[in-house]
């Protein structure tokens, strides 16, 4: 993957990565330089009258300044602070101390006035001076450094702004699907609840009770069938007689005859007498009750 088509926030990451790396880079060479200058250090200040208990000191302080002021700067650019120009100062002046401190003996040979230098050690010059020009150039070069990386994230989060708020901004559109040909069915919810119609009860004669048969009401919303055609009074007659003697119930053959249910239980009345008195007596002849009884 080329560099162009890599989310910004790796980038980012990389750039973060690569500016850690500077830093533990700078600070190892510095650590490196300081241990090698150290015995140079020491004896330039043993040859200047300094007690050998305390000369040590001098090139570790100075190695402690310079390591410091090349740390802290290295965690304030990461954060995109940018220090103030007494710290450009302390790197320079540790670094030239370093160097002038190592580099004397070469400059200077013991009885060698101050001054131009005229007795110059050229091997001694370039050995001593390697560590500490090395270590000033190299922070210099890592400040720049420094500051195009942090250039660039800032660009790299810009555009990551940028993209994060148009993705916010831009509308939502469902996927598109097909448009249903069929009407959705009503849940269960939404479907009218029907009245529930109890049968009810009728009482005759003789204290005899008979349930209403009530046909249900139609959930489907279909037009009602149209009643059934009365049938004539000899031929319902019959039609309760055959009803009465198949033993079905007074409500059936009201249904079958097209008559009222006190219409069929006078009828199945009148047969019962007629049955009870047959072992006695000739059967009497069941006159048509009159249409006027008919409903």
């Amino acid at each position: 993957m080329s560099q162009q088509t890599r989310p910004h926030a790796q980038q980012i990451a990389a750039l973060h990565a690569l500016q850690s790396g500077l830093t533990k880079t700078l600070v190892t060479v510095a650590v490196v330089a300081m241990t090698f200058t150290a015995t140079n250090v020491t004896l330039f200040a043993i040859d200047h009258h300094i007690n050998p208990w305390i000369a040590w000191l001098l090139d570790p302080m100075v190695a402690v300044a310079l390591g410091t002021v090349l740390i802290v700067d290295g965690r304030l650019s990461e954060y995109g602070v940018h220090p103030s120009g007494w710290a450009s100062g302390l790197r320079w002046f540790a670094g030239l101390g370093t160097w002038i401190m190592n580099c004397w003996s070469s400059l200077w040979p013991n009885g060698a006035p101050f001054g131009i230098p005229r007795d110059v050690d050229p091997a001694g010059l370039v050995l001593h001076s390697i560590p500490p020009v090395l270590l000033i150039v190299l922070a210099e070069a890592i400040t720049f450094y420094r500051r195009a990386i942090l250039g660039k994230i800032a660009e790299l989060r810009a555009l990551v702004d940028t993209e994060a708020s148009e993705v916010d901004a831009a509308p939502v559109h469902p996927a598109s699907t097909a448009p249903s040909t069929t009407a959705p069915e009503p849940s269960q919810a939404e479907r009218p609840a029907l009245p529930v119609r109890q049968p009810s009860l009728v009482i005759c004669g003789d204290q005899a009770v008979y349930a209403l048969t009530v046909p249900p009401a139609s959930a489907s919303g279909d037009e009602e069938e149209p009643e059934a055609e009365k049938l004539p009074a000899d031929e319902a007659l019959n039609v309760i007689r055959a009803c009465w003697a198949m033993g079905e119930t007074i409500a059936e053959a009201a249904r079958k005859s097209t008559r009222s249910t006190s219409y069929v239980h006078k009828v199945y009345q009148r047969l019962k007498d007629s049955a009870d008195t047959s072992t006695q007596e000739p059967s009497k002849a069941l006159v048509p009750v009159g249409s006027g009884a008919a409903r």
